[in-house]
């Protein structure tokens, strides 16, 4: 694929996304009700800063494709990492690339990034088998169906070269659900006493919702099952590099041939 196609394209067969509406216009809010997730963003990019894994040719960039890049936050952690990389970046949701696009203006007209308007998977259809070294994700995963999920993670496996890794710092339930249940509880607390506090009971609706969904069967994405899905689709070795309540760092590399 050519990285120097324009700064955003769209792929038109798209399907919903839960941040189309104010919580997409007003996603910053997250860092003030759900601080693990910019520290999410944080350590995927020194995930990359110390990978030293793949297949290498000298003078070729790494080749990085980052799923939900969402306003930009990961896509930052990443390009500040290391300046040997093209990232290609997808989401689904015009509100929240049209933040990105001003995030990531200087990187843009550099031609380091691109940007795609697309669902995951009709974006990941798209590339070639073994065609890349990274696939990345901050805080994206987890709002995806189970199903659709697993499909993600196939195509995944499928684009990444031999040696290649897939990193994503995310929403991964804790596997004790009293624990995970106690976790919550508390998040809502936090939430409530949040946007009580800023006047925003229009945002604490929303974002309500939003973690309902979450946690619905469809979607949320126990630590456990979560790493036995990578080891079917083919990953090994699958690694935890971090743990804090219900987030995590997990790595996932496709073995070389």
């Amino acid at each position: 694929m050519d990285t120097k196609a324009p700064e955003t394209e769209r792929n038109t067969a798209v399907a919903d996304s839960p941040f189309n509406g104010l919580i997409g216009e007003e996603y910053a809010m997250l860092r003030l009700i759900c601080p693990p997730a910019a520290e999410m963003s944080r350590q995927v990019g020194d995930f990359l800063k110390r990978w030293q894994g793949g297949i290498r040719h000298s003078g070729v960039p790494l080749r990085v494709l980052e799923i939900g890049c969402g306003t930009g936050i990961t896509t930052l952690a990443l390009l500040s990492a290391r300046d040997d990389q093209v990232i290609t970046a997808v989401d689904i949701a015009p509100a929240m690339l049209a933040q990105a696009r001003q995030q990531l203006a200087p990187w843009l007209k550099e031609g380091r990034v691109r940007l795609v308007e697309s669902d995951a998977l009709s974006f990941l259809a798209q590339w070639g088998d073994d065609s890349v070294d990274v696939v990345a994700s901050g805080y994206a995963f987890h709002n995806f169906q189970q199903s659709y999920r697993r499909e993600v993670l196939a195509e995944v496996f499928r684009v990444l070269k031999p040696g290649g890794v897939f990193v994503n710092g995310d929403r991964y339930a804790l596997d004790d659900t009293l624990q995970h249940l106690q976790v919550i509880q508390d998040e809502v607390r936090h939430f409530f006493a949040t946007f009580i506090k800023l006047g925003r009971l229009d945002l604490l609706e929303q974002w309500i919702v939003h973690l309902f969904s979450d946690e619905s069967p469809d979607h949320v994405m126990p630590l456990g099952s979560a790493l036995q899905s990578y080891h079917e689709a083919g990953f090994s070795p699958v690694s935890v590099h971090e743990r804090c309540r219900n987030n995590a760092l997990v790595s996932a590399e496709k073995p070389c041939q």
